[in-house]
């Protein structure tokens, strides 16, 4: 059995387009990227979803609290799940928020440290040490319901896969550019469609794959 961990924000926890502010409903299991990456791997692969709206790299939010912050959770959950052959992370897309002021390359950075800790677990690990796929999430759209939480979020984040991209390639890490398969969805310019959950969870299945082959 190959045990995959995806740790991201909304779009792994599979929040539907919000349409109205503040209603965060969630597709089902099967359509969110990582049921469709389950069903598209089978049964000696394990599929885990840790994701969470709101999640940061490493960035406490003072508004929707400090449990955002991706680097405070990664640890014990890297020692919940283990062992594991390879840990995906898709996250950044928060970090875009104006009150963390941070440019694509600090939030690269911060991705950056996420997959340190992975290649430097704490604690008794079990078993090997596992793989990593950093993922770049899409761009944040231009007409967003979301525009006043994530104002000036697209000029930025139109920068973010080249850098993150240069993070990966530094610690040694495969990336995948999700913007260069799906968009974002243009009802709110930050979560998936459907459609693109099932591109992305085929896209991201045949990556683990190549990387645990």
């Amino acid at each position: 059995m190959r045990n995959i961990l995806c740790y991201g924000d909304s779009n792994t926890w599979g929040c539907r387009p919000i349409t109205q502010f503040g209603v965060n409903e969630r597709y089902g299991p099967d359509v969110r990227w990582p049921g469709v990456m389950q069903a598209a791997l089978g049964a000696t692969y394990k599929v885990i979803e840790e994701g969470l709206n709101g999640r940061t790299t490493v960035f406490d939010d003072p508004i929707m609290g400090a449990h955002r912050n991706g680097k405070t959770y990664l640890a014990p959950c890297l020692e919940t799940h283990m062992p594991l052959d390879l840990v995906i992370i898709m996250l950044g897309t928060n970090d875009m928020k104006p009150r963390f002021a941070g440019t694509a390359f600090d939030v690269a950075c911060g991705a950056g440290a996420l997959l340190s800790m992975v290649k430097n677990p704490v604690g008794g690990w079990v078993g090997d040490l596992p793989k990593t796929l950093l993922i770049a999430p899409p761009p944040i759209g231009k007409l967003t319901t979301l525009s006043g939480v994530l104002e000036g979020g697209h000029e930025r984040s139109n920068k973010l896969a080249g850098e993150m991209e240069r993070i990966a390639d530094m610690l040694g890490s495969p990336f995948l550019d999700a913007g260069q398969h799906i968009q974002s969805s243009p009802a709110d310019g930050v979560h998936l469609e459907a459609e693109d959950h099932l591109i992305l969870g085929q896209v991201v299945a045949a990556k683990s794959q190549e990387i645990l082959n």
